[in-house]
């Protein structure tokens, strides 16, 4: 079999090890494992080589990490409408997948390192009431606060944004049990790739969810939350 790398697109995601991209690119062990590449006892394997090995396409391999999000720099755009949708594809949509993954690599350190005296036991269930947190307050915007929003707010408008404060404020205190309970995302010197890939995740995670946080809280509440609750200070009293 002839492999084709164009190494002047990514010369470093090809010859990285799967050990690697799966520590370093959060997201990217759900890709690998549906891919069947095994970046844990087989971690020091490059992606190319895995790719080769298991005839998969190696530029549509390198699509899927590079698709991956890599930051929260918030666009450009300040309209509210703008606002929502980068919130809904950047930070939704990203918190609907790396939940579950984080929860099943979770289990899966518990479960094969329970002698291990460093062992997060608890971690999975907290990142499962995690989602399930965020999986509801997602939901109430989504329905509820964000179509509101995107028609221009109203008088009241300001008694939903309260319990998204309040709810925040809730996501964070489960950040720092999270933190607590993973040594600040810093797994132990002889942790597995799945190991070191998940605290990678929860920091990756945490960082996320921070941004997301701030995001609404600083910039998307505050357009309705001064007068009568319209982004445009309609003087509707």
């Amino acid at each position: 079999m002839t492999l084709t790398v164009d190494t002047e697109r990514t010369p470093d995601l090809a010859t990285q090890s799967l050990g690697h991209i799966a520590v370093h690119r959060p997201g990217a062990t759900a890709i690998l494992r549906r891919h069947k590449l095994d970046f844990c006892c087989g971690g020091q394997v490059s992606l190319a080589d895995a790719a080769a090995q298991k005839g998969l396409a190696l530029d549509a391999l390198v699509d899927e990490l590079e698709a991956l999000p890599q930051g929260n720099t918030a666009p450009d755009a300040r309209t509210p409408s703008e606002m929502i949708e980068h919130i809904l594809t950047r930070y939704h949509a990203v918190h609907r997948e790396q939940l579950p993954e984080l929860a099943r690599m979770a289990r899966r350190v518990e479960a094969v390192h329970r002698d291990h005296p460093a062992v997060p036991r608890g971690l999975a269930e907290l990142i499962e009431t995690i989602e399930q947190e965020m999986l509801t307050h997602m939901a109430k915007e989504e329905m509820v606060l964000f179509p509101a929003l995107e028609r221009g707010g109203h008088p009241m408008v300001g008694g939903p944004i309260t319990v998204m404060r309040d709810e925040h404020t809730e996501h964070g205190a489960q950040l720092e049990r999270l933190a607590q309970l993973t040594n600040d995302h810093t797994p132990p010197t002889d942790a597995c790739n799945t190991w070191r890939a998940l605290y990678a995740g929860t920091r990756q995670l945490t960082d996320d969810l921070i941004a997301h946080i701030h995001l609404e809280n600083n910039v998307l509440f505050p357009m309705f939350e001064q007068g009568c609750g319209s982004a445009d200070g309609c003087g509707c009293a």
